[in-house]
């Protein structure tokens, strides 16, 4: 007499209750501070109309007399970037390091009027991003959030496995059963919004995991490459573009993050390493003469000018464009205006080329209010299938434990669970160390419950 076939189904589900239970907070917090930032081009004009638009003259004053106009009313003031305006009716910004704080100023190009100041890491898309990217508690954050996109890749998996018609009817399945109530119509939004979003927020995941610091940083070493010879006659640093970046403001393209930040100087070779390097900056150039650099290469209107902080250091101007193709990153000599390097999208490779139109979707900027909707379709979606996932453990959980579904001890090892899981561990390293603890620690319990029958330990 045959052996019946072992069912994994209850052993997919405790790995899937694992999974949501950590996961569910942190893809709800995803989902709302994506939408946020998703409707930025919306929010700001509407936020901040005050301190963007202005009324268009003949003439325009220059970067420097703006720059001087800056100076001027933040006398005490470092000013790190330059953000010319991006149309006729918008503002210039600049990016001011004062007493402490991190200014947003906003000046009229034609009068030199400033008019306003906002603080460049508590407005609300900065505090959006900052949450999305690291829970605004820095490289924990950062780890955290890759966490839950790692075991959000484990939810997708496991969940489609329950999904698995297995001879039932495609009502509650593929659609769900309106007309159920309580757990049941609960149970039927989360396994058919779950289905159907799975492509897409498996999507989400990947692509904003490229930005994370462990995995991102490890995939763009890997596979994020320049022709050396782009760099053979351009005097390096130590540091990276990536140094640009930070949780509230992206400055260079993800492609360009692993990238050298040349040195400026007759010397610079030598002024890399030397201890003169850390003495402030003193440019020969005016900021007028690197928006016309800017001007002249055809760089995308929306670009940003970071300025040197040391006497080694260089003008960079970069675009982020949503269109990666209008990608721009100049390193500019701050003595001679000598272009340094001068990366576009010709330039990216496959992958990189592939990652940046990735981000671009996931942000919702690449093809204007479309992706936005589409965006914000796959957002409510992960809200629903979050929700509805609490919901349901919170309806069937017993008084005072977790609920954890309950695990034959007799079942054999799950071969293609296993292989699975290993290629999960190879592929997202953190999550494999998390898993590990967690098999450990879910193996105890089975142990404890094993000698101690008659406790409900979930």
């Amino acid at each position: 007499m045959s052996r019946p076939t072992p069912s994994f189904y209850n052993l997919a589900w405790r790995w899937h209750f694992y999974a949501g239970l950590f996961v569910a907070p942190f893809m709800i917090l995803l989902a709302l501070t994506g939408i946020i930032y998703l409707f930025k081009p919306q929010l700001d004009p509407l936020l901040y109309d005050h301190l963007l638009t202005v009324t268009p003259a003949h003439h325009g004053l220059s970067a420097d007399e703006q720059l001087s106009r800056v100076q001027t009313a933040y006398p005490q003031g470092h000013i790190s970037q330059y953000l010319p305006p991006i149309n006729r009716e918008r503002s210039g910004q600049f990016v001011i390091n004062n007493a402490g704080r991190e200014l947003n100023v906003f000046i009229n190009p034609y009068t030199g009027q400033i008019l306003g100041e906002q603080d460049a890491k508590l407005n609300l898309q900065a505090v959006a991003r900052a949450l999305h990217g690291e829970l605004m508690i820095g490289t924990l954050g950062d780890r955290l959030v890759e966490l839950a996109a790692g075991w959000g890749v484990v939810l997708v998996v496991s969940g489609l496995f329950l999904w698995w018609p297995r001879g039932q009817s495609a009502a509650g399945i593929l659609w769900p059963r309106l007309n159920r109530r309580g757990r049941v119509l609960w149970r039927d939004l989360h396994v058919v919004t779950g289905f159907w979003g799975a492509a897409l927020l498996l999507f989400m995941l990947i692509s904003g995991m490229t930005w994370t610091g462990f995995w991102g940083k490890q995939y763009a070493d890997l596979w994020n490459r320049f022709p050396v010879a782009m760099w053979n006659d351009v005097p390096k640093s130590d540091i990276e573009a990536r140094s640009l970046n930070n949780a509230t403001r992206q400055t260079v393209p993800w492609a360009m993050e692993n990238t050298p930040m040349p040195v400026s100087g007759a010397h610079a070779e030598h002024m890399a390493h030397a201890a003169h390097s850390s003495g402030p900056a003193a440019p020969g150039i005016t900021l007028q003469a690197v928006v016309d650099t800017a001007t002249a290469r055809q760089v995308e209107p929306g670009y940003s000018i970071t300025l040197p902080t040391t006497a080694s250091g260089v003008f960079t101007i970069a675009v982020f464009a949503d269109d990666p193709r209008n990608d721009a990153t100049l390193h500019v000599d701050q003595y001679t205006g000598t272009v340094l390097a001068d990366v576009r999208w010709q330039h990216y490779s496959n992958v990189a080329r592939a990652t940046e139109m990735g981000v671009m979707l996931h942000e919702g900027k690449l093809f204007g209010p479309l992706n936005q909707i589409v965006i914000l379709l796959v957002c409510l979606m992960i809200l629903l299938s979050s929700v509805s996932g609490l919901v349901i453990w919170w309806k069937r959980r017993p008084q005072g434990g977790l609920g954890v579904p309950p695990l034959r001890h007799d079942l054999p090892t799950w071969k293609t669970g296993v292989a699975i899981m290993l290629a999960l561990a190879i592929a997202f390293p953190l999550v494999g160390a998390s898993l590990i603890a967690v098999w450990g620690l879910d193996r105890l319990l089975l142990m404890i419950r094993k000698l101690r029958p008659h406790e409900r330990l979930s």
